[in-house]
């Protein structure tokens, strides 16, 4: 699998834009904005995308998805169903940040723990990793040893918990029991900022790292 990423909207959200290399076969993950740029890039590497797949749905990831899907006649996968609070809000809260042009969207499947997402002869699992928002998913590629983790963890932080149903506990309790176990080699695209990998994070994230303070009993 090979991947390339683009930074879209003014909150320069990771858009990632995944494909097979033998087929050509390809996959969008977290659209939020910017779809001009997106299909031109599509068209640029000459890649065939047929899915769209959403880590969860708050507007920087999601904003997008309903015009991309519409527009490239792309089917959508995730996230996870506890996020639709999200998907009938974002109209609103897409106006709070000067962004009128998100439209809902109906996923055509949503994505549970344990299920996998493919396109060419590439196989994506799916880890349900709430904490961040409470239908958030993680995409993981054992082949390549890469996985989309969307905001649950960036270099050096975690997502944010503040937001409605966002909850800190829960957060690194997924962390550390559904990311670590997958492997330190594992290196990881963010929904924001550069690339690292759970060992990098094991070693110095100050809030998911081995060293940093194990409160609630994990």
């Amino acid at each position: 699998m090979q991947v390339t990423v683009i930074p879209v909207t003014p909150l320069q959200q990771n858009c990632s834009i995944l494909w097979c290399e033998q087929t050509r076969a390809a996959a969008i993950v977290d659209p939020g904005g910017d779809v001009d740029r997106i299909l031109g890039a599509v068209a640029q590497l000459k890649v065939q995308p047929s899915k769209i797949l959403v880590t969860h749905a708050h507007i920087d990831h999601a904003g997008a998805v309903a015009e991309l899907a519409e527009r490239a006649g792309l089917t959508i996968e995730g996230p996870q169903r506890e996020d639709q609070f999200w998907i009938d809000q974002m109209v609103e809260h897409g106006r709070m940040f000067g962004m009128f042009d998100i439209r809902p969207f109906t996923p055509d499947r949503w994505l549970e723990d344990g299920d996998e997402v493919t396109f060419g002869e590439v196989r994506l699992q799916v880890r349900h990793c709430p904490g961040h928002t409470p239908g958030h998913v993680i995409f993981f590629d054992a082949a390549s040893r890469l996985a989309l983790v969307g905001d649950v963890l960036f270099q050096g932080s975690i997502g944010r918990t503040d937001f409605p149903r966002g909850d800190y506990d829960t957060l690194i309790r997924t962390i550390r029991e559904r990311l670590w176990p997958l492997g330190d080699d594992v290196r990881f695209i963010s929904g924001h900022g550069p690339m690292s990998s759970f060992g990098e994070e094991r070693r110095h994230n100050p809030f998911v790292g081995d060293h940093a303070p194990r409160q609630f009993g994990y």
